[in-house]
């Protein structure tokens, strides 16, 4: 039997920006990317400490150490600047590996920065 588990979290990263006009997704700074070993075009689900909302997308790779974290697309009506999201990627796997996998769990600072 294969499950789905929490593969790995970015928790608490502010939106920096909000593009409405943009193929939708969402732009996260390589150092986090890979921090929580996520992959440019994996699916992700944001949700947003301010306002409740929850949404999948895909990543888009984001220039590294700049702290980006930007919807684009309609999910930028989801999210305003300075809002509060966690971003979550799953993982299916059998039941007995999932008994042991440990997920990547991300806590940046304040400006989007790994300590």
């Amino acid at each position: 039997m294969r499950i789905e588990v929490l593969k790995s979290k970015i928790h608490r990263v502010k939106i920096t920006q909000a593009e409405l006009h943009y193929v939708g997704s969402i732009t996260i700074d390589e150092a986090l990317m890979d921090a929580a070993l996520l992959i440019e075009g994996e699916k992700v689900q944001v949700v947003n400490i301010n306002n409740g909302e929850r949404l999948e997308t895909y990543v888009i790779k984001g220039e590294r150490n700049t702290g980006t974290i930007c919807l684009n697309g309609p999910a930028a009506r989801k999210a305003q600047v300075g809002d509060i999201v966690i971003v979550i990627s799953y993982a299916s796997m059998e039941l007995e590996e999932a008994k042991q996998f440990k997920p990547s769990l991300v806590f940046p600072d304040p400006n989007n920065q790994l300590n």
